[in-house]
């Protein structure tokens, strides 16, 4: 009986052993040369971020005007900050989601979690090289975009090579404060049901 379970615990403790190895050989860790962000650094890191973000925006029709917040870093890894400054009124919010979850669902996007509430709407979503990308609504109906990337090689970050589509502001970014007559209006788009 004894030989039973130690041999079973052996097995057993080989299994997790080499599932932790496997997981640690696909995870994308950069210092082990392995996985798809093996030569990629910070700098790096936050441009595919700038990608993500625009290539999402980019979907939104009509065009929505959005500045660049801020960037933050960690140990090994980067977050880019976007703020909409296009009124998006709370009938329009559910259909400004519904076309940024389609177009990430669309590309591959892992979608972690949607959060319909009437207050904070949020849409959490990672890529397939393991960026964590969200949407959400917050103080004054105003919409936010963050993408944060997995651990990287450590660099200098520079800011955003592109221009905000939005106007400039000194100091701190106002709430929403640009109309459209799409995104702004009051009513629910005609014969369609808004996603969460």
């Amino acid at each position: 009986m004894r030989g039973i379970t130690r041999t079973t615990r052996l097995v057993c403790a080989v299994v997790v052993a080499a599932a932790l190895l496997v997981g640690c050989g696909l995870s994308g860790d950069p210092k082990n040369g392995r996985g798809p962000l093996a030569d990629m650094d910070m700098q790096g890191a936050a441009e595919r971020a700038d990608g993500m973000f625009y290539a999402t925006v980019g979907e939104i029709k009509p065009e929505i005007e959005w500045v660049h917040y801020t960037t933050t870093t960690g140990s090994c890894d980067v977050t880019r900050y976007w703020t909409v400054m296009t009124v998006v009124s709370e009938q329009r919010r559910g259909n400004f989601l519904g076309v940024v979850e389609r177009f990430w669902k669309a590309s591959d996007y892992r979608i972690e979690m949607v959060n319909p509430s009437k207050d904070v709407p949020t849409i959490i979503a990672t890529s397939p090289d393991g960026f964590g990308i969200q949407v959400k609504f917050g103080y004054k109906g105003q919409a936010f975009f963050e993408v944060t990337s997995p651990c990287v090689e450590k660099s200098k970050v520079a800011g955003p090579k592109r221009a905000a589509n939005g106007r400039t502001y000194d100091g701190e970014i106002p709430t929403p404060n640009v109309r459209s007559g799409f995104w702004s209006a009051e009513t629910p788009v005609p014969g369609s049901i808004p996603s969460p």
